[in-house]
């Protein structure tokens, strides 16, 4: 779930299949054919009618009632249908087949022999052969009207999410994405509003916010440690050089080409997910506006002088996109967010993963504490120390397989559980509409010199209720 890019050149718009080339995709000289023709690619999400703060103050009425604190029908399997096996499907896949009582019906791929390594793992798990969508580029609609799916997974290239989840509720499946959710404010309030009216869950399925020391934090957080929470900071940093110009990673540079077309924040849900569940975001507290900040855009074009033969299709690039874009929230309790994304120089990985309040803060990448009582002498603490306040799930799984820590499975796991037991998810389609706003509030904030963006109320009114989320009581089985 670590990805991100863009181009100066407008895309062509005749390109004849257009989808295939974006998702696990397709060829890779032909990956940025049609993203605007689609209507939910990087220009489209730039254009001054789709994040304008005006547009992003305004609270369409409601077409059905809220999803907030609405569970999942209970079901002794549940039967999953995964859209896109490259990188990311192609590894969470076996995460989906790790959990008991888990079913993988249905894949699909447009790249054929993706699909086939992914039916091989079904088959090897144990489980029946899964049926196999690869026949162009909306094939996926097909998996979506299956009778026998209760969660369609997408995991394709980001412009792409939007229309799969749209698809997936429309055919009445509950529905997760990788990040970010949807690329465009009027994205992000239709599929509120389908989740609504179709009844079905639609999730943003941020990983980070089930890591250790996110989980862990969630839970002191909450039972005060920290005193009143005042400020905290989330961040994608995370070097992407080599692989965005790989030619075998991406298929095709799908991610690389975002560079050329936004200015944005790409990928804020990482940083943001875990430091809003930290502050009750959508439960007692929102975030109200944003305002970014970008350095100019050098590093890309740096790397390919360095690396990239003459010739190279990627010298038809002018990137825009800022090497750092640093970001700034605020709270309707007048708390501080502030978010980092940067993967165009060289950096070690960083999420950043901070909260301060009024006894004491946390800081991560490397994990350090400060805590009134408990450290002095303005000398950081042992994180360490405080294991016992790990979620249940950690303690449950202390070795957990898959990538990114075990934070994956995690995922899996919880999310799985709760479609199982017939519990309300640990966040919603407020919290992806919330965690995805930043991609084109920045971008329109950044070209308007740092104004503000106004954050909408996505929950129409119901964030000043408290409400349970990520720290989840362990349900009885």
């Amino acid at each position: 779930m670590h990805e991100a890019h863009q181009q100066n050149q407008e895309p062509d718009e005749a390109g004849p299949s257009r989808r295939s080339v974006l998702w696990t995709a397709g060829a890779a000289g032909a990956a940025g054919l049609g993203l605007a023709a689609l209507g939910t690619g990087p220009a489209a999400a730039a254009a001054p009618g789709a994040a304008g703060s005006a547009a992003a103050a305004t609270t369409p009425r409601p077409q059905g009632k809220t999803m907030i604190g609405v569970p999942f029908e209970r079901r002794s399997t549940v039967r999953v249908g995964i859209i896109g096996l490259g990188n990311r499907g192609g590894s969470m896949i076996d995460l989906f087949l790790a959990v008991p009582h888990v079913q993988v019906v249905a894949v699909c791929d447009p790249v054929k022999e993706k699909a086939a390594q992914a039916a091989a793992k079904v088959t090897k798990a144990g489980q029946p052969a899964p049926a196999v969508y690869t026949n162009g580029d909306h094939d996926f609609e097909n998996l979506c009207r299956r009778s026998d799916i209760d969660f369609v997974y997408a995991a394709t290239p980001w412009d792409l999410h939007f229309e799969m989840a749209k698809t997936a509720l429309l055919n009445g499946k509950h529905v997760g994405t990788e990040c970010p959710l949807a690329l465009r404010m009027d994205q992000l309030w239709e599929l509120v509003d389908l989740s609504e009216r179709t009844r079905r869950h639609c999730l943003q399925l941020e990983n980070c916010c089930y890591g250790r020391n996110e989980m862990r934090v969630l839970r002191m957080a909450h039972a005060g440690l920290f005193g009143d929470l005042l400020h905290g900071a989330g961040a994608y940093i995370h070097d992407l050089r080599g692989l965005m110009f790989d030619p075998t990673y991406y298929e095709g540079p799908w991610r690389r080409l975002w560079h050329t077309r936004l200015r944005g924040d790409l990928y804020p849900t990482h940083g943001f997910g875990p430091v809003a569940n930290y502050m009750d975001v959508n439960r007692g507290d929102r975030v109200v506006r944003i305002s970014s900040f970008g350095t100019p855009a050098l590093g890309l074009a740096a790397y390919r002088k360095e690396h990239m033969p003459a010739g190279d299709p990627s010298w038809k690039e002018s990137y825009v996109e800022s090497d750092r874009t640093i970001s700034l929230l605020q709270t309707a309790k007048g708390r501080v967010i502030r978010l980092e994304h940067d993967v165009s120089t060289p950096h070690p990985y960083s999420r950043i993963n901070s909260l301060g309040g009024t006894r004491g803060l946390f800081e991560d990448y490397p994990e350090r504490i400060y805590l009134e009582g408990d450290q002095s002498n303005d000398e950081w603490g042992d994180f360490g120390r405080y294991a016992d306040w790990d979620h249940w799930l950690w303690k449950e799984h202390a070795n957990p397989p898959g990538g990114h820590g075990g934070m994956d499975y995690m995922l899996v796991f919880r999310l799985t559980q709760c479609l199982r037991l017939g519990l309300v998810p640990d966040f919603d389609v407020y919290d992806a509409a919330t965690w995805s706003a930043p991609v084109p509030l920045s971008d329109r904030s950044l070209k308007a010199q740092g104004t503000p963006q106004e954050i909408p109320d996505f929950t129409r009114g119901l964030w000043r209720k408290a409400r349970p989320g990520m720290d989840s009581a362990k349900p009885a089985e």
